[in-house]
């Protein structure tokens, strides 16, 4: 049996159920994937973007604790994350509104 997501240090219970519902269920899953297309895939699964989020798992991938992000590599992770949300809103599907979009970025709608 594999760790689960919470056992990376700086994830807690809540982010178990929240990489499952974008399909990571697992830490090596996570370990593998990497920072940046595991937060892609929780923006595209619907959890609302959140620096202080990628960054702990960041930094949670490193064995270090969320807060332990400083200076230029913390705005490194900001312009990284600015990419990942921009990405995901670019996520729209052709013959959708912008509002069908919108609830398919957080979850509300199937994709087509």
């Amino acid at each position: 049996m594999s760790d689960p997501v919470s056992s990376i240090p700086n994830l807690g219970p809540a982010s178990d159920i929240s990489f499952t519902k974008a399909g990571i269920t697992s830490a090596d899953q996570v370990r593998a994937l990497g920072a940046q297309a595991c937060y892609s895939k929780l923006i595209k699964a619907g959890t609302k973007p959140h620096f202080i989020g990628f960054y702990a798992l960041a930094m949670g991938l490193q064995g270090r604790p969320w807060n332990d992000c400083q200076g230029a590599e913390k705005a490194a992770l900001r312009a990284t994350f600015d990419k990942i949300k921009a990405d995901a809103k670019g996520t729209k599907e052709k013959g959708r509104s912008d509002l069908e979009a919108a609830l398919d970025l957080i979850g509300v709608i199937e994709k087509r």
